[in-house]
């Protein structure tokens, strides 16, 4: 018995069944989808000549991440600006390059001393009411390595979180007018004699600032994210606050001062869009 004419059998098959044939070609034996196509060619249903389909590019493989690549990405996203993080790496270089030009003028990398810190334009109580700009440069120096490295972890948390909601201008006048009305009140505060330094007055007007833009703009956040960042910045407030009473050389009077002036600028300036 004669074996049956492929082309015979699927002349028979409706278009519909030779449509389904050659769409799930790879379902079925390679002659099947090519009989099949053959057959909608012969009706006319499909050009006797089929384009060739675009080849889909390889995926490039994914570089290798090594510890060298990964530390300069970290360093790039922390230095380099970009929309609603411009002023926070200007305040953070500010701040290193005043600690390393202090350290190439001779002043200890470690542990300066109060004269050299003096000189530099520390807050100094007997020094202040004649030179009023110590109010200003006092909060762009650091008396030591540690200081430095945890003022500016501060400075970087708050920068990623506040830059963007309230917008750069009104950022970094927060900061100032902070970094100014904590050193004031600090050396209010302190009658027996002063010779502070730090940034933690306008760090901690940054947290009254947040904590006030989350008050006027609770709709930057979800609701979770709200209360999640509200607990960790009163943490962070509290705990400061709490080790200042109990250390000698913490300032909490520009802390206090410091977050009166933040918290008043974000009850004042209007919201950012």
């Amino acid at each position: 018995m004669p074996a049956p004419d492929p082309a015979a059998l699927f002349a028979q098959k409706t278009d519909a069944e030779l449509l389904y044939l050659a769409q799930h070609a790879p379902h079925y034996p390679a002659a099947v989808g090519r009989a099949a196509v053959q057959e909608l060619q012969r009706r006319g249903l499909i050009p006797t000549e089929l384009p060739a389909l675009p080849s889909t590019p390889a995926p490039a493989p994914e570089p290798e991440l090594t510890a060298a690549g990964l530390l300069w990405g970290t360093l790039k996203g922390i230095a380099w600006p970009r929309p609603g993080y411009r002023v926070t790496p200007f305040l953070l270089g500010l701040n290193v390059l005043v600690y390393l030009a202090m350290a190439a003028a001779g002043v200890s990398l470690w542990h300066p001393s109060g004269a050299d810190l003096i000189r530099w334009g520390s807050n100094v109580t007997s020094l202040t009411p004649t030179q009023p700009w110590r109010l200003l440069t006092s909060c762009f120096l650091h008396g030591g390595v540690a200081h430095l490295v945890t003022n500016m972890a501060s400075l970087l948390f708050l920068g990623l979180l506040t830059e963007r909601l309230v917008g750069g201008r009104r950022f970094l006048t927060g900061y100032l007018l902070s970094g100014l009305g904590g050193s004031l009140l600090s050396w209010w505060w302190h009658t027996q004699g002063l010779n502070s330094v730090g940034a933690s007055g306008a760090i901690f007007g940054l947290y009254g600032l947040l904590l006030c833009t989350l008050v006027r703009r609770p709709a930057a956040f979800t609701r979770s994210e709200r209360y999640t960042v509200l607990l960790f910045v009163l943490y962070l407030v509290a705990g400061s606050l709490a080790t200042g009473l109990q250390t000698h050389t913490t300032d909490n009077a520009a802390h206090l001062g410091g977050l009166l002036v933040g918290a008043t600028w974000g009850l004042l300036v209007r919201p950012h869009r």
